[in-house]
């Protein structure tokens, strides 16, 4: 434990939640995907726990069959800059996709929500995992896995390039010799690349922690290269905890055979959390959840992670059915989990949709269970952290109210923030500005 950072946390705002039913729990407002006031309610309780982020989820296609949430919700740059203005401290992140957007509109994007919060911006960088979405785009197709990975690695080339278009201090603004910026400071990209031709420079400078920080949170190969090579702090999720250690170690090595320090991207693991004064009371909250929705529903719930496809062709009560590659260019680890778990606990379709539908997980208990398990997951070094997803409607003011005091208490988690941006509370470095960073390199040579 000596010298270990303490835990981290982000809260899921999202709205009705990932849950076909909980809108209909009776406190849960119907119109919670986009009522701001309970969005800032939401962030000013995850900063009164001193998390050091919030996050927001997004998509971009929806069926008839998707979950309410996703039906009728907020943007996520748009709603973030709105929570910029009623938060001091938290931390801001946002889902943009690298498959359907322009490289300099992101890098404006985010680079503005840093400045707007003063250093609290921060980028989960995906690569759209629903074959649909190519429709809402003008695109001819959905791109394969593979490639969708090498677009966000070029993506991210761009992105970051473009945020170095200014050094640090490149803005002089000298009202009496009218100098407003230092030419010497001031750089064109000019990238030309298999998917991305961007000249730069950026029309706005970095802020005082730098660049955004960037998340990641795919599981597959592919996305754990990503990770490694590039992201700052990784966002996972394991139904066991000895495959969120071995997650854990292999994201941290590919990190290091990168050449990077391994303490230098952090990995939170996504919990949903029913904490009951009780066990009993904890179990009660999770029927009340999982009564909300019928088999109907659930079935159509699974359909979305294989590419919508219909499972109601399939017997309820037989053995899940072997569905080949399906969904291996859609949700790909979150199917090869399905397909295990299934497989291993020879579970029938019905027992896989309503367990997938309404999860109970492990972080289900009196507030010290739950804090003793978060405690082993940050011990045994499973996870750096943890992002609190709400499956109750009262979930997170419960878990800032009764798990945090006990992990302050324990000495495992802040009593106050250390720091007034993300990478700061976080822990990650502030990068260098590449062309400082030459130029200092050359002065030191010659």
């Amino acid at each position: 434990m000596s010298g270990k950072k303490l835990l981290k946390f982000g809260a899921i705002l999202q709205g009705l939640g990932a849950h076909t039913g909980l809108w209909r729990h009776p406190d849960m407002p119907v119109d919670a995907s986009v009522n701001l006031e309970f969005y800032k309610r939401q962030a000013r309780t995850a900063e009164a726990g001193k998390f050091d982020l919030i996050f927001i989820a997004d998509g971009l296609f929806i069926t008839e069959d998707s979950l309410p949430h996703f039906l009728n919700r907020f943007e996520p740059i748009t709603i973030l800059s709105a929570l910029a203005a009623v938060t001091s401290k938290i931390g801001l992140v946002g889902t943009l996709s690298t498959s359907y957007s322009e490289p300099f509109n992101a890098a404006r994007q985010f680079a503005s929500l840093d400045h707007i919060s003063a250093g609290r911006a921060g980028w989960n960088v995906v690569t759209s995992p629903l074959e649909g979405s190519a429709l809402n785009y003008g695109k001819d197709g959905h791109p394969s896995h593979a490639q969708r990975y090498r677009m966000a690695e070029e993506y991210l080339q761009v992105v970051r390039g473009l945020w170095d278009s200014w050094e640090d201090d490149a803005f002089v603004r000298d009202k009496d010799t009218g100098v407003f910026f230092d030419r010497s400071k001031f750089h064109t990209l000019d990238h030309k690349g298999e998917f991305f031709s961007v000249r730069g420079p950026l029309n706005i400078g970095r802020s005082k922690q730098g660049q955004p920080v960037v998340f990641q949170a795919g599981s597959s190969e592919a996305g754990k290269n990503l990770a490694a090579r590039s992201a700052d702090a990784v966002l996972t999720e394991h139904a066991y905890i000895e495959d969120a250690k071995q997650f854990y170690r292999d994201v941290k090595a590919r990190a290091a055979a990168y050449g990077r320090s391994p303490d230098d991207i952090a990995i939170l693991h996504g919990i949903g959390v029913i904490i009951g004064r009780t066990e009993d009371e904890a179990k009660a909250k999770y029927e009340e959840i999982a009564n909300l929705v019928t088999i109907e529903k659930a079935i159509a719930h699974l359909g979305r992670f294989y590419e919508h496809h219909d499972f109601t062709q399939y017997p309820l009560d037989a053995p899940f059915p072997d569905l080949g590659d399906l969904g291996s260019n859609s949700y790909r680890s979150t199917t090869e989990r399905i397909r295990r778990i299934a497989r291993e606990e020879n579970l029938t379709l019905r027992q896989v949709a309503l367990r997938f539908v309404s999860p109970p997980g492990g972080f289900m208990g009196t507030p010290a269970q739950i804090a003793d398990l978060i405690q082993r997951y940050y011990e045994e070094e499973a996870a750096d952290g943890f992002f609190i997803q709400s499956v109750t409607p009262s979930a997170l003011e419960e878990f800032v109210e009764l798990v945090i005091p006990i992990l302050q208490q324990r000495g495992i988690y802040r009593t106050e923030y250390e720091a007034d941006t993300l990478r700061g509370n976080l822990g990650v470095p502030i990068p260098a500005n590449r062309h400082a960073l030459a130029t200092t390199a050359a002065d030191a040579q010659g």
